[in-house]
């Protein structure tokens, strides 16, 4: 029989709504399962049991939390090959990384599980004499988690892992592209936990906006900038907190300085990393003309290198992409860098393979020019555009000239550069001699401008996304 993925709801399952077909990218002919989309109704329900749940929750006592979500995670570690294949066959990329996204999301809960107990407050002095001043942190609430189908396991224990510590219950809208990852998950977190903490709704958009409208105390959402805004402006009229991690238009700029080989092997790590359907991908790329050719040259034949292939092949480096209307809109963006004046290095086209699927080609594009759309809009595939400049000042102000603010790298040798390349490029997250990234979860990860909305996710800043600050003075008498 096919798998169904339905809602849980107060520790209970339900399918019985209209299903879709969750088809493999590697092998369009293969179903993974179906989706069973919700009701607004059952949204409502979900958030009237994490409503219930929640202060039994908040008063389990540190130690039993802990515990909890150390075994959470330690059975996503235990079972990331299984999970990790799950994962590939419905969204695509390569077995390895879907292992690793799994094992990685295992960690995010086992660091929080820590972070139960560090959860200390503060005391202060008064300005009045004999006055006691406390400070301490309270759970927010409800929360409803609206997470991407690029790593959906990796970015639902980011948010989910704090959330829990901090005494919140929860309701999960995953993406509908990756359901099967995430009944799994929901699985997993509803065998460790008391009953409504965790719930979960299943659908699309109309899902998504009908938990961030409910009765919930805030909404975090990872995904496009346009959907985050309305989310963001529905959630408000309940006064809810919004937290949201949007686009991107990550450069790399490359500068005179460069160990030519380290900038082209992070280059390439960046941009067509899980297909380049990431929120970090590498899509500027800026250079200094001094070692333009030479850079391009030696980028293209590391890009013709890769194998793209199923995703649970041995040796794919690229899988597919995940959806045809994904690939339909970055084979879009690959005509219109070649209308815009671009010129084609390697790939632009789609691959054929053994499997029918939805593969392309890493792609390359030089003679771009940062007015152009295909570098100012997110592509959210394995393409990314080459652009030639005459100095670092040059390359650090055409990085900067973008509506996002994600992440940004410098490539170079020369200390001075680096150094004030970290305190002047305006993103969230700046890197020197690495890909555009942000892999570790003990620090915080967000953005500026349109990329990011609210406090950061990720590490102890977390708590200021998940918490309320009491101030509480005493007078002893």
């Amino acid at each position: 029989m096919t798998d169904i993925y339905g809602q849980l709801i107060n520790g209970e399952w339900d399918c019985s709504g209209p299903q879709t077909p969750n088809i493999n990218p590697s092998d369009i002919s293969e179903t993974v399962g179906m989706m069973a989309s919700a009701t607004e109704a059952q949204v409502h329900d979900a958030v009237a049991a994490a409503r219930a749940a929640q202060p039994g929750w908040e008063a389990v006592k540190l130690e039993e939390k802990k515990n909890i979500l150390h075994a959470i995670g330690q059975e996503l570690i235990d079972r990331c090959d299984e999970i990790g294949k799950l994962l590939s066959s419905e969204e695509g990329k390569p077995f390895a990384e879907g292992r690793g996204e799994t094992f990685r999301a295992g960690e995010f809960y086992q660091y929080y599980a820590a972070e139960c107990l560090r959860q200390i407050g503060e005391s202060a002095a008064s300005v009045r004499p004999g006055i006691h001043i406390d400070i301490s942190r309270e759970a927010l609430g409800v929360v409803g988690l609206i997470t991407p189908w690029n790593f959906p396991v990796a970015i639902a224990a980011w948010k989910m892992g704090p959330a829990l510590a901090y005494g919140n219950t929860v309701v999960l809208k995953p993406s509908e592209v990756t359901p099967a990852t995430a009944n799994v998950l929901a699985e997993i977190l509803d065998r460790h936990l008391p009953k409504g903490v965790f719930n979960m709704v299943q659908g699309g958009g109309d899902i998504g906006a009908a938990l961030s409208r409910s009765d919930i105390d805030g909404v975090s959402f990872t995904g496009s900038v346009s959907t985050g805004r309305k989310i963001a402006a529905a959630a408000i009229e309940n006064m809810a907190r919004v937290q949201c991690e949007m686009g991107s238009k990550n450069p790399i700029v490359v500068t005179e300085h460069a160990d030519i080989d380290l900038a082209v092997a992070q280059s390439i790590h960046g941009a067509f990393g899980a297909s380049g359907q990431k929120c970090t991908a590498s899509s500027r790329l800026i250079v200094d003309a001094k070692i333009h050719d030479e850079f391009v040259e030696k980028l293209a034949k590391a890009a013709e290198a890769k194998k793209v292939g199923h995703a649970l092949a041995e040796g794919t480096e690229l899988g597919p992409i995940v959806s045809e209307g994904q690939m339909e809109k970055i084979l879009g963006y690959m005509k219109l860098a070649k209308d815009e004046g671009g010129s084609l290095v390697t790939g632009g086209e789609r691959l054929e393979r053994d499997t029918e699927g939805y593969y392309l080609s890493p792609t390359i594009y030089t003679d771009t020019t940062n007015d152009m759309r295909v570098n100012r809009e997110e592509i959210f595939g394995p393409m990314t555009c080459v652009m030639k400049v005459e100095s670092y000042e040059e390359g650090l102000a055409l990085a900067n000239d973008t509506d996002f603010g994600l992440a940004a790298a410098v490539m170079t040798q020369n200390l001075k550069e680096a150094e004030h390349f970290k305190r002047n490029a305006q993103f969230g997250s700046v890197l020197v001699n690495l890909a555009t990234a942000g892999l570790d979860y003990h620090v915080p990860f967000g953005g500026r401008n349109a990329s990011s909305y609210g406090p950061r996710e990720q590490g102890e800043h977390a708590k200021d996304f998940y918490t309320i600050m009491k101030t509480a003075y005493t007078n002893p008498g």
